[in-house]
């Protein structure tokens, strides 16, 4: 007999609204957890090996997105170690949650897909070892186990949105999809990670790249060494993750199984299993980082940053001819026929593409009072036949200031997040560009990158397993999602992420969310309809 013993809690999260909720329909607001007394460890001490009698039994109260409170009952597997020979068990640690029962129906979560949501925001670690249930993992966080947490502070790629009312990247927004998908029947995997502000006492930053893929891939292997012991079904594995996390996720689905990570995760004492996930989820993913300053300066280059500062015109400018002359090498051809996508194209394929169907179907949701205050308001979008149009250059001014200055990424004085990233050792922040190097403000003499910096960028970089020769391990199903007001990093990085993925055959359904800014999920019920359509897989409620 089980005795439980009641605790409440509530999760304020943010919705848009969405249609084509799958199974019990997603979820989002309120929650109250009722714990058993079952409280064995999930797994013993270097064991990879899963034990299905290790949980917890919780029921949470949820509310779909159309407004519809599920109660549903799930069992809860908290901080199991994912390696055998961690580093930090405190960040290579998952949770996993499996729901048994909605709205007292009997739900068979056995053969269910299993969504693997990181909580990964600016590059930094992530723990669920202090979570109380699904989607209460939190997110990026500060500190290590063998000393404290220094080195820069968090660059922007972790900072907030606008005042939209979505959540932002410090998980809130995949807590969304971690509820919606428990509420559809899903099988649930939140894992923790090694990230760049980690120091040991030794002064040492050890997690810094690329631990945190090497950690996600590790996790991935636990969950399908442990096929038949896991509930869920391990070969429909999908990855998510929000900003520096969606960048990992895309680069989960991008690498999987490739052998460039082998000696990482044998040194890790990772399981020996596959770590390719099936369909990828990835919303504003920072990522693409040795190209992403020429990106963001072709985009958002005339674009002054707010609070009076200033960028360098020779700057922005040397910087978006390395856009342009990347841009040419990837070969890259744009969706629904578009053609060859260039520096000079590719602002008519964002509008024609992304932009204007964005913006329309923002509008056309609108009632009629609604949508004409706001075309008053915007007079730069010509509405006709419930079809919006603009410019690009109108576009630029309707987003107004840019989050970043120049360089966005590799900053001169070695001040980012993505910087630290790049540290090694006892060194907090490194170069990884050419041109930041050559233009250090730091004091730095060397000539030439640090030897290790070629194989890193290959290692952080899911383009590099999409161009070029491709990763026959990759992900075949791609969700991308972004916020039009997002300049955090430039519109084409995910746009050059679902081009390539597309001109490989793989299925993509990539769009961006009008006025939105950082880290914005609007459509979340749709992306758990997504799941169950690409998967071909719904859980089993009262036999059904």
């Amino acid at each position: 007999m089980k005795h439980r013993a009641v605790k409440r809690r509530s999760v304020v999260l943010g919705l848009g609204a969405t249609a084509g909720v799958a199974a019990a329909g997603g979820l989002a607001l309120s929650a109250q957890a009722a714990g058993s007394g079952r409280t064995s460890s999930s797994s013993a001490s270097g064991s990879l090996v899963f034990d299905p009698d290790g949980y917890t039994e919780l029921t949470t109260t949820v509310t779909d997105t159309a407004g519809t409170e599920h109660q549903v009952t799930y069992h809860f597997w908290k901080a199991i170690t994912y390696v055998a020979k961690p580093v930090d068990a405190k960040y290579q640690s998952l949770n996993v949650s499996v729901p048994v029962e909605i709205d007292g129906v009997p739900v068979d979560a056995s053969d269910a897909p299993i969504l693997l949501a990181n909580t990964v925001g600016g590059y930094m670690p992530s723990t669920v070892t202090e979570a109380t249930g699904v989607g209460a993992s939190g997110g990026p966080v500060g500190g290590g186990g063998g000393g404290a947490s220094t080195g820069p502070a968090p660059s922007a790629s972790a900072s907030a949105p606008g005042a939209n009312g979505n959540t932002n990247a410090n998980g809130g927004a995949l807590n969304t999809n971690q509820y919606l998908a428990l509420g559809a029947g899903y099988v649930v995997v939140e894992p923790g990670a090694r990230g760049r502000t980690l120091v040991n006492s030794a002064g040492e930053y050890y997690g810094v790249a690329p631990t945190v893929i090497v950690d996600l891939k590790a996790a991935v292997r636990y969950i399908r060494a442990n096929k038949g012991r896991i509930p869920g079904d391990t070969d429909r594995i999908v990855s998510a993750g929000t900003s520096a996390g969606g960048a990992v996720s895309a680069l989960l689905g991008a690498s999987g199984d490739s052998p460039l990570y082998d000696r990482y995760l044998e040194e890790l004492g990772a399981a020996d299993a596959s770590d390719a996930v099936f369909a990828t989820g990835a919303w504003c993913p920072i990522t693409d980082l040795e190209h992403a300053d020429g990106a963001y300066e072709w985009n958002w280059g005339a674009n002054a940053p707010g609070a009076g500062k200033q960028v360098d015109a020779a700057v922005s400018k040397a910087l978006t001819a390395q856009f342009a002359q990347y841009q040419a090498g990837l070969k890259l051809k744009g969706l629904n026929g578009f053609g060859p996508l260039t520096a000079r194209n590719y602002d008519t394929y964002l509008v024609r593409q992304y932009l204007e169907p964005s913006a329309t179907t923002y509008l056309a949701a609108l009632s009629d009072t609604a949508r004409a205050t706001y075309l008053a308001a915007n007079t730069f979008i010509t509405w006709r036949n419930g079809k919006a149009s603009f410019s690009w250059a109108d576009f630029l001014t309707h987003v107004g200031a840019r989050k970043k200055t120049a360089p966005a990424f590799d900053a001169f004085d070695l001040s980012t997040g993505e910087n630290n990233e790049f540290g090694k050792g006892t060194t907090a922040a490194r170069h990884f560009t050419q041109y930041g190097l050559e233009n250090d403000t730091t004091g730095l003499t060397a000539k030439r990158l640090d030897s290790d910096i070629p194989e890193l960028l290959r290692l952080m970089n899911p383009m590099h397993f999409l161009t070029g020769k491709p990763n026959a391990g990759r992900s075949r199903h791609w969700w991308i999602r972004l916020g039009t007001k997002d300049s955090d990093t430039s519109l084409t990085v995910s746009a050059n992420l679902a081009a390539a993925a597309d001109a490989l055959g793989d299925q993509v359904d990539h769009l961006y969310y009008w006025d939105q800014g950082h880290g914005a999920n609007t459509d979340p019920g749709d992306f758990i309809a997504w799941i169950a359509e690409v998967t071909g897989r719904r859980a089993k409620a009262g036999g059904r």
